[in-house]
């Protein structure tokens, strides 16, 4: 299942998880709006596209950056109008790159830490396995060269957990 961020968000506001203030818009005028609601909140756009390393994508149109910080609504509304509707080429999209059809304006957070967290099928044992690294952020995928203790080949310092039965493998 491939969900969007704000779909994510929405989902573990529904499970009373706290995040921060912020809502989809599909146009320009939509993301000045939710930034006017957050102001004066320090506000964040997000091009929402099924691939990491948006914050480092360009866009075919030449702007660079899909995640941008914004100090006023008339500024995300600008950004947006950037995004909106263009194509974000990104190391995951490959050369072809994804449409953004959405941007999530939010409030920006102070991030004291970031880690990696993924909940995966593993097929062979036909169960769900938890990831989990403390190597997380924009660059989890390259932590494996920066650190010598992770596994190369995920990129990753994690440990692999059997959801049913809790052991837990370093990997």
């Amino acid at each position: 299942m491939n969900i969007h961020e704000y779909q994510a968000k929405e989902l573990l506001q529904k499970f009373g998880v706290a995040t921060t203030r912020g809502k989809v818009a599909s146009s320009p005028q939509e993301a000045e709006q939710v930034a006017r609601e957050i102001a004066p909140a320090e506000i964040v756009v997000k091009a929402q596209i099924h691939a990491g390393g948006r914050g480092k994508g360009t866009f075919a149109n030449g702007f660079k950056g899909g995640v941008h910080l914004c100090k006023t609504p008339e500024e995300a509304r600008e950004i947006a109008g950037k995004m909106l509707g263009q194509t974000l080429v990104t190391h995951q999209t490959g050369a072809a790159g994804r449409v953004v059809n959405k941007v999530l304006v939010t409030e920006a957070a102070q991030i004291a830490r970031e880690i990696y967290f993924a909940i995966l099928r593993d097929r062979a044992i036909a169960a769900p396995l938890i990831v989990a690294s403390t190597e997380g952020g924009v660059e989890s995928e390259n932590a494996g060269e920066d650190y010598p203790r992770i596994d190369r080949s995920t990129g990753r310092s994690a440990t692999v957990s059997n959801a049913q039965t809790g052991q837990g493998t370093p990997v």
